[in-house]
Parts: C-alpha cells; sequence; structure tokens
C-alpha cells in the first residue's frame, strides 16, 4: 500500500505533515513522492485566507481526477480546511472519503485503514474524526520533510491573541505550549539527525510558557537549546511586540547561536486600524519595540508584515503605513491584502474596502520596499558573510544557499561561484559582490590547504 502526500500551508502545518508521515511509515506504508503511484493520497491543508483555501480545493480536485482516471483508490484531506469546512467537503466534494480535523492527526493510520478495508468490501462508508483541540497530543516523532540540515520545531499550539481578521483560534483552539523537556528532547533528536538551522515556530512564540509555567519562558527555552544541543543557528519566527520582554532581548543579544533575525509581525501601524483589528497595544509600542530592538542589539534582521485594506483603512491610514515604512527601514517585509474570513468578528465590520484598492496599496507598499531592500543590500557589498549551502545550480554553475539573515522559503538567497564543490548544509564564508533585488550575489572564500 503506497500513500502520497500534499502539504499545504505553513511550516506549523508541515510540522503536523512530518508527525503523519512518521506514524504511517511505523504502521509498514511505504510513502512515495509521485501521487500518480499511490493508493492513497493525504491532503494536508491551510485554510487561513481565501487564496490558500482556494490551493486547497484546487489540491483536491487535481487529485480526484487521480482517482476517476488513474488507480488511486481514496482521498484523506486534513488540517485547516478540513476543521473549518467539515461538513462542506463531503457533501461538494463526494470524491474525498475520509476527513481528519487538526486535532486528528494521530488517527491518520487508523483513517487510511478504515477508506482501504472500505475500498474492499465496497462501503460507501466515509471516515471523519474530529477531537477538541484541548486534548491534542503537542508533539511526537516526525520524518522531516525540510533538507537534513534545516528543520522547524513547534514550541506550542493554537492562539489566545484573537485579532479581528483571523481564523486560527477558531481552526487551532487557545494557545497550548508544550513542556520545555519535551522540546528539548525533540531539538536533541533533530541535532542527532544533523539539523544545523532550528527554526523555532507557534503562532505566536512570545508566548511561550505563559499558560504552564505562569510566565513568559522564551528566552529560557532558547537557552537551554544552545546549552543542551550544538546546534549552530537557531532562528525564531513570529514573535509578538508587546511581548517582546527585556529578558528575550538580552538572550538573542548575548547568545552568539541564537541569530540575529526576528520575525515581528507588525500588521499595521495606524491606531485607528490596530485597535480595529483588535491587536495588542498602539503605534508608540510598536515604534519603542523596534528601537529598542536595534538599540540593544544593532545587527539585528527585523522581518515584518503588513496587512492592507483592512475595513476602514482610510488613504491617511495608508499613508500613515506608507511612512512608517519608509522611517523605519525593515530588513525584510511581507504585505498581504485583507482576506474576509467567515466566523471572524471583521467579517461583519463596515466600510469594506474594493479588491482593486487592496491590490493597489499592496503593490505601492512593496514597491517602497523594494527600494529599501536595495539599498540594505547594496551595503553588503564587499562584505564577507557565514552561508548554509543549500544546493549547486548546474545551469548557472553556481552555489546557492541562505545567510543568517534569510528564513527558509521567505527570504532572500546568496548565490555564490566556488573553486570546489559545497556539499548541502556546509557552512562557507562568501564575499558579496552583487546585487540583483532581494538576492546576493558573490564568490566562496576556501582557505588554502597546507
Amino acid at each position: 500500500m503506497k500513500i502520497g502526500f500534499v502539504s499545504l500551508g505553513c511550516p506549523k502545518n508541515q510540522l503536523d505533515t512530518e508527525v503523519m508521515l512518521h506514524e504511517l511509515m511505523a504502521a509498514g506504508y511505504e510513502v512515495t513522492p509521485e501521487e500518480t503511484e499511490a493508493d492513497v493520497v493525504i491532503i494536508n491543508t491551510c485554510a487561513f485566507i481565501e487564496s490558500a483555501k482556494q490551493e486547497a480545493i484546487d489540491n483536491i480536485l487535481d487529485i480526484a481526477w487521480l482517482k476517476k482516471h488513474h488507480t488511486l483508490k481514496a482521498i484523506v484531506v486534513t488540517g485547516c480546511l478540513a476543521e473549518r469546512y467539515r461538513d462542506q467537503i463531503f457533501e461538494e466534494m463526494p470524491e474525498v472519503d475520509a476527513i481528519l480535523g487538526v486535532g486528528s492527526i494521530h488517527n491518520i493510520v487508523e483513517a487510511v485503514e478504515a477508506v482501504t478495508v472500505k475500498k474492499k468490501k465496497g462501503s460507501k462508508r466515509k471516515y471523519s474524526s474530529y477531537l477538541p483541540n484541548d486534548e491534542v497530543k503537542l508533539g511526537g516523532d516526525r520524518v522531516l520533510t525540510t533538507p537534513d540540515y534545516s528543520a522547524y520545531i513547534k514550541i506550542a499550539e493554537g492562539c489566545d491573541n484573537k485579532c479581528a481578521y483571523c481564523a486560527i483560534p477558531g481552526i487551532r483552539g487557545r494557545f497550548r505550549s508544550r513542556e520545555m523537556d519535551d522540546i528539548i528532547a525533540e531539538a536533541k533528536q533533530l541535532e542527532a539527525l544533523g539539523v544545523k538551522e532550528l527554526n523555532v515556530v507557534a503562532q505566536d512564540i512570545t508566548r511561550y510558557g505563559l499558560d504552564i509555567y505562569g510566565e513568559y519562558k522564551l528566552a529560557e527555552l532558547l537557552h537551554r537549546i544552545t546549552e543542551e544541543t550544538s546546534i549552530p543557528w537557531v532562528r525564531l519566527l513570529y514573535c509578538y511586540p508587546d511581548k517582546i520582554t527585556d529578558e528575550l532581548i538580552a538572550e538573542i543579544r548575548d547568545n552568539p547561536r541564537i541569530l540575529k533575525y526576528i520575525d515581528l509581525p507588525i500588521q499595521h501601524i495606524s491606531d485607528n486600524m490596530l485597535k480595529a483589528m483588535n491587536r495588542h497595544g498602539d503605534s508608540t509600542m510598536i515604534k519603542e519595540v523596534v528601537a529598542k530592538l536595534r538599540r540593544e542589539i544593532p545587527d539585528i534582521m527585523i522581518r515584518t508584515t503588513f496587512i492592507v485594506g483592512f475595513p476602514g483603512e482610510t488613504e491617511e491610514d495608508f499613508t500613515e503605513l506608507c511612512e512608517f515604512v519608509k522611517e523605519t527601514k525593515f530588513d525584510r517585509v511581507g504585505v498581504f491584502t485583507y482576506s474576509r474570513e467567515e466566523d471572524t468578528p471583521a467579517y461583519d465590520f463596515d466600510n469594506q474596502i474594493d479588491e482593486q484598492v487592496k491590490i493597489d496599496r499592496q503593490d505601492i507598499l512593496m514597491r517602497e520596499q523594494l527600494d529599501i531592500n536595495e539599498e540594505n543590500n547594496k551595503k553588503m557589498i564587499g562584505k564577507t558573510i557565514t552561508v548554509l549551502c543549500e544546493d549547486f545550480d548546474p545551469v548557472s554553475e553556481a552555489h546557492f544557499g541562505r545567510s543568517a539573515n534569510d528564513a527558509p522559503e521567505i527570504d532572500g538567497k546568496v548565490y555564490f561561484k566556488s573553486e570546489v564543490r559545497i556539499a548541502p548544509g556546509s557552512f562557507v564564508d562568501v564575499k558579496v559582490r552583487e546585487v540583483v533585488d532581494y538576492d546576493l550575489y558573490g564568490i566562496a572564500i576556501i582557505p588554502k590547504s597546507k
């Protein structure tokens, strides 16, 4: 019995896929990267915004074609779309044989067995499983789907922030931290597999520990990871401005293995918009946090995201955001148009913004940031940086990888020539010679052999 996987959405979803892969392989199933060879395909979906939902639906319909015209026996849908639209999926996509909510990933073997036995017996009964999010076992053994040298580690599940635009609390439930010892044990396992870059994720990693220890514990967790493993790079993703403590800043500043990189989703700077979005803190707090990070950690690389076109966003609000971006000169910026999501407070807000206006504002802000990125990157010309090599491109005859300033999948690359072949997962010093958009180009500095 061969199992195929389609994993969509964020790294947190990818981690759930890795847990399901492990449980199926432990049960004796063979996993194939080719959907055309699979007996069962599992589609782990995202449903955060409209484009993610559409991508999930398109993938289900593509796999359904294989079921009708090829040898595919069953389709299992898991993840956020399955949790959010449990009733509609069976009704509108009869090709789907099983649905698992986000709390039921550990029932994946049972689901596959149910749909394959069902097919043998000719039954038309569907399989579904939904467990309350509070009963979900956090963590679990995984099969890495990332390269051997880089991995994500999820330190919590769910979210308590309740931003007005966000469906995640309704899908993933309340914020639940994993036990620190459990996270450290997983970090040690990843180290043993050869991981050199550990990317710490959750919906909000800065809240870590508050629910089970009564106080923020991210700084302590990071310290223990670097004390109890030798993983060289530890990267922080999804930190909220209102929870950046002095202790966390000190840990980032003073710990050489914590990368001077922080993903700090701000979403807007207009106090009108921050209040409407139900974000924690105001524009003054946000500006103070950014200033403090740069003051205490002069080489910090700050990545952020913004939402444009939120209901009621005026030209004045948008202009204020543009001015903030120009003045602050963030190192990395992502800009999203507001997606109107059912079962969120903002869905029913008055003054919804026209889609074309949203797209125009996104384009304006991204053009502003492109100029800032080019300006920032030009400062790198002539400098020597450490790069984690990812692979070699035979067409351009150049290696490529990422610096400490570049997170997997979302940031730029460093392309470099080398006199010798560099193995993926190796660290190499690269002298930067050129900049093209978001990427750097240079040459590897290879120590002369004695």
